[in-house]
């Protein structure tokens, strides 16, 4: 069984590390603590490298041994958390490519199994409730710490459980953190509810540039770097601004892109409410996701990314 499998490999590993998605979510970065605590309580020597990811995960236990970096050239084992290719690791793909034995544990659809070993889950809501199921099943105790990573992870990826993923188990997961002393209102209002002055400013910048598009039934903005420099931003303070149009009665398809550095094009982020799956459209792109939310990067100036976005999406508009 996979799973046993995944235990035998940690057992036999010396070192390990784990790594997840640039610009890191709550789910990337819950889970990859999760992870991180559960095995290291195991004795494990492990390392968590997450080059960049917002301040507003800070209060997550194990952020202050996140790396940036390792001298490491080849770790025994090497995990990828929430990532669905191995193209989404970036740069620090280099240590999952080259470790003795790589394990990829995810929740997306598209995820291309790009690892030794592939744990792979589409119909749960987020990674991090996946690694409940792993860590029970190694009979690893999940405490508190773990727990509240595990919350943050679900409670982010489920926008606060009211997402169509959110399902049964997910409450009964919740339930049983709950009684593991986990504060689920404190985090829900650390990560959905407390916002950075420079985010509030990007959100009112991405809110004036809104757009409607078909009827009403899809919206664009964006944000450039330039914008960014204005305001001072700093990692993750673009996160949620892609919702301001999804939550606007009758659109369908919320669109939002963020100029990315070095001339490396525009990040697109897609999110839906009913029945398009932004998914297939990012795949078009070389990206991927899940039904209601999904990525992708397009080259060119900002008007060609537009039109070859919107294009793509009214087709699928009813």
């Amino acid at each position: 069984m996979t799973l046993d499998n995944i235990l035998e490999e940690i057992n036999k590993a010396k070192s390990i590390v784990i790594l997840t998605h640039e610009n890191p979510d709550g789910d990337a970065i819950g889970s990859s603590l999760a992870l991180y605590n559960a095995l290291k309580d195991y004795g494990k020597s492990v390392d968590v490298i997450i080059p960049e990811y917002s301040r507003c995960f800070e209060f997550l236990p194990g952020t202050d041994f996140i790396k940036k970096e390792s001298d490491v050239k080849s770790y025994d084992l090497a995990f990828s958390l929430d990532a669905a290719t191995i193209k989404m690791l970036s740069s620090w793909g280099k240590y999952f490519e080259s470790a003795k034995t790589s394990i990829v544990i995810d929740h997306h659809g598209t995820n291309t199994m790009y690892g030794d070993i592939n744990f792979v889950n589409p119909d749960a809501p987020a990674c991090s409730q996946i690694l409940i199921v792993v860590l029970e099943y190694f009979k690893m105790k999940i405490t508190k710490d773990i727990g509240t990573c595990i919350l943050t992870g679900i409670i982010t990826d489920t926008g606060g459980f009211k997402y169509q993923s959110t399902n049964v188990e997910t409450f009964e997961f919740v339930a049983e953190l709950l009684n593991r002393g986990v504060n689920v209102s404190k985090i829900y209002r650390r990560v959905l509810e407390t916002t950075t002055r420079t985010s509030f400013e990007l959100r009112r910048i991405a809110e004036s540039r809104l757009e409607f598009f078909y009827g009403n039934k899809a919206t664009f903005t964006y944000i450039t770097l330039e914008d960014e420099e204005k305001v001072n931003s700093e990692t993750g303070d673009h996160e949620g601004i892609v919702n301001i149009g999804k939550c606007i009665e009758g659109v369908e398809v919320s669109i939002f892109v963020r100029e990315l550095k070095d001339g490396k094009g525009w990040k697109v982020s897609l999110r839906s409410n009913e029945y398009v799956n932004v998914s297939d459209i990012a795949l078009l792109f070389g990206g991927g996701g899940h039904p209601r939310a999904a990525g992708c990067n397009i080259q060119g100036n900002l008007q060609s990314v537009k039109d070859k976005i919107m294009n793509e999406v009214k087709a699928y508009l009813k």
